[in-house]
Order: structure tokens, then sequence, then C-alpha cells
């Protein structure tokens, strides 16, 4: 009878205790692949077909600004973090498609395997200077224990700070955080399941999730940017133009041709500013060529206008009005 008794006690305490299945890895909330994929379903939903000028630009200075991966035995100029985050900005930003990256960080290995091979650098400037930091960075362990269960849950989350800087003046024109998050939950149920140990990559996923955040909002900046490119050549009534397939060009686009309007600078800022130019023309693409995003570009004839007397190297084409 007393074995009778104890039997809903203890069916009841085990109700109390059980938890719902046990645990699995959870990332960040959204994965990296998911915000690529939105970010180009978002582009491909757009009423106009946008034109994606890539943007050329360099890594500089990314330093970790907090507790995280330093010890007595590394100095400021030994920052592993820092490395490592110029290596996933570097990946994040190749793998958007919307900008070229060009190397920095190890410049310095690179002129001199040039100075082996007996060959000159052909260094390129670019649009804009990526400077940053981490600057948040921590971990927690949480937990429940109940009669006959306990989970254990470790979370990373980690914060950067980026600013796009223009090289030719030194102007901050842009500046992006991006936070991330990745955590792992194990549980145990009357003694069976999985024990939480101390996972590490928890870290560099709340790194590269933050990273990703901030490409996706330095591509939706400067996206809004109007698209325009420049006239390499005028052969026999067609004009060459910088840009090809990779920038989303194809054969039947209009293009309208411009003056490049002068530069003045500006008293009341100091900066030079360029005046509008004035349209001349308007093209058609026919053909492409090339077989990457340096160097390709597209053959061109003039459906309306005329460049007849114009120097060539001071035509922008831009986005038709149309």
């Amino acid at each position: 009878m007393k074995l009778l008794a104890l039997a809903p006690m203890v069916l009841i305490l085990a109700a109390c205790a059980t938890q719902q299945g046990v645990p699995t890895r959870v990332d960040a909330q959204h994965s990296i692949e998911a915000q690529r994929a939105a970010q180009k379903q978002a582009l491909a939903d757009s009423a106009t077909e946008k034109l994606n000028l890539k943007r050329k630009v360099a890594i500089g200075r990314l330093t970790n600004e907090t507790s995280y991966g330093r010890s007595l035995l590394r100095d400021k100029h030994n920052d592993v973090v820092g490395k490592q985050l110029t290596d996933m900005l570097s990946k994040a930003l190749t793998e958007s498609g919307d900008f070229i990256v060009l190397e920095r960080p190890d410049l310095g290995r690179l002129q001199d395997e040039n100075k082996l091979t007996g060959q000159e650098m052909n260094l390129v400037g670019v649009d804009a200077l990526i400077i940053g930091s981490l600057t948040e960075f921590g971990r927690k362990t949480v937990g429940e224990r109940g009669f006959w269960s306990a989970t254990k849950k470790q979370v990373a989350f980690a914060k950067v700070d980026f600013r796009l800087v223009d090289v030719k003046t030194g102007h901050v024109f842009h500046t992006s955080s991006g936070a991330g998050e990745a955590s792992i939950e194990k549980g145990q149920i009357a003694g069976f399941g999985s024990k939480a140990s101390y996972d590490g990559t928890l870290n560099d996923k709340a790194i590269n999730q933050a990273i990703s955040e901030s490409v996706n909002v330095f591509a939706r900046t400067l996206l809004e940017r109007k698209w325009h490119t420049y006239a390499l050549s005028e052969e026999e009534g067609m004009l060459f133009i910088a840009g090809g397939k990779n920038q989303g060009l194809k054969q039947g686009m209009l293009f309208d041709v411009e003056t490049e309007g002068r530069t003045i600078v500006s008293k009341q800022s100091g900066f030079p500013i360029k005046l509008p130019g004035k349209k001349i023309a308007t093209i058609q693409v026919e053909s492409l060529f090339g077989d990457s995003v340096t160097n390709e570009g597209a053959v061109t004839s003039i459906v309306s206008g005329s460049i007849k007397g114009r120097k060539i190297e001071s035509l922008v084409v831009t986005e038709s009005a149309r």
C-alpha cells in the first residue's frame, strides 16, 4: 500500500522536473547565409533593376579594444584578435559580391615578393578605407536545475564598430556597428544526456555574425549612391566603357553620357565639391568583354546626342534617367 501511495507523488515530481527534450545547439538568431539570402532577395524584389558598381575598399587598422584574447605575454603590436578581425572582414566583403577588396595589412610581404621576382607593384587606389575595432565581447553561462533534470547554456556576445574613410580627404562618411550572438545548450534528464563543456568556437561565431551584420549595412549605404563609370576609349564610332557582367551590365541597357563637372573647394567647409555635369548623349550596350571584375568592360553605341570633340577621359557614364 505504501508503494501505491508513493507512486502518484513520484509521477508528479518527475513531470515537474522533466524538460521537453534535450536542447540542441543554437547559433545566432539569423545565420550569415540567411542574411545574405535576404539581402539578395530584397535587391531582386526591387521594382527597378539596380546596377551594382563594385566599390574598391581596403582594410586599415582593426584592433581588439576588449580584454578578450589578451595576456601578459602579448603587447599591443601582437594583436591576434585584430588579425582575425581583418581576415573575417576581408572574407565577408569579398563574399558579399559588392566590393573589390584590395590588400593592405600584408602589403609589406607583397613588396618583398616583388623584389624577389624583379616585378614592380602596380597599386590601385581605393574609394574607402575601413577602420574599426572589436569594442564589446563577453561570455556567460546560464542554467536550470530541477529534481530530475538540468540544463546549461553558454552564450557569447560580440560587437564591432567600423567607419568608412574617404582616402582623398580623410572624411569619415559612414559609420556602422554590428552585434552577434552565438550559444550552445545541453541538458540531462535523470542523469542521462550530454554535458556542456567549454566551446571556444562560440567566440568566433559571435564575432563573425557581428561582422556580417556590418557588411550588410555597408552594402545598403553604398548601393544607394547613383551608379556611374567612366569611358575608356572611342574606336570606329563605338564607345568603350569600364564595367561588365560582374557589375550588372547587360546587352541592350541604356546609359547617359555626361561631362565631368568641375571640382571647386568650398570656402564654407573646406571640402572639394564637384559640380553637376551636362548630359550630352545616350548609349546602348552592344557587347561585353573581360573575364573578371578587374578587366571587364562594355562596347556601346551612341543612340542619341554626340560626343564629338569631347575628351574621352572627361566623360562620365551614369544610369539612364528613363
